[in-house]
């Protein structure tokens, strides 16, 4: 009988080195699979019930993976009824929300504390503030003296024609001048509204800048700028 040349004994040999590796490794993995176990407790009795593929009685139900030695591998949760899976949409949006609302937070005071060194910038932020309100409403002031001086020239004017209709033009004119001074006293008084609206900013801005320091506040600059009555 012809012995096998060289090169197909060398062949075989590594065949057998490849394949050999190869057969044990799915023996091992075939192993492991079949020491798994799949358990629940079946619903007609109450009873624990196994097997080495999830039982039909563990279907739709919570069950257990378990180890050859009956430990816990795994455990896996009863399917959701749709009311679950409603809530828990829900709950996912509170806690995104709570999320964004928290980076929000956290922007603003970063924000806070990039703006102010000291409590006493957030004392000269509030003055700066109400002293630029105060001027626009001296500014509104001085035009509704000017307004209130032509329509005074108007207004002699008028005294001609007492017993006699107005000239259109002139009429116009009062009509005119009368609209802009209410205009300008409407503005007023939404600016003395903006000294409240500073205040309620600045006293949030030291309340908060205080809880971020754990520094005391300084006294709010109150009444250090006057506002115009």
């Amino acid at each position: 009988i012809a012995k096998p040349s060289p090169a197909i004994a060398s062949s075989t040999g590594l065949m057998r080195k490849t394949v050999l590796p190869l057969l044990v490794l799915l023996a091992v993995g075939s192993a492991q699979a079949a020491s798994e176990f799949y358990c629940c407790q079946d619903p007609a009795n109450g009873r624990r019930v196994c097997g080495d593929t999830l039982p039909e009685q563990c279907r739709g139900r919570a069950y257990r993976i378990l180890d050859s030695g009956g430990n816990i591998v795994k455990e896996v949760g009863a399917p959701l009824t749709p009311e679950q899976k409603a809530e828990l949409i829900l709950e996912n949006k509170r806690r995104k929300q709570l999320e964004d609302a928290g980076r929000e937070q956290r922007r603003r005071d970063q924000a806070l504390l990039d703006t102010y060194t000291t409590a006493e910038d957030i004392d000269l932020a509030q003055k700066k503030a109400e002293a630029d309100v105060n001027l626009a409403i001296q500014a509104t002031n001085e035009r509704i003296a000017t307004a209130q001086k032509k329509r005074k020239k108007f207004a002699d004017e008028a005294e001609f024609y007492k017993k006699k209709a107005l000239p259109p033009e002139l009429e116009k004119d009062l009509r005119a001048i009368d609209h802009e001074i209410r205009l300008q006293q409407e503005l007023i008084a939404l600016k003395q509204k903006e000294f409240d609206t500073i205040k309620a900013k600045y006293d949030a801005d030291r309340k908060r800048y205080f809880e971020l320091t754990r520094k005391s506040p300084t006294t709010p600059p109150g009444g250090a700028v006057s506002q115009p009555r």
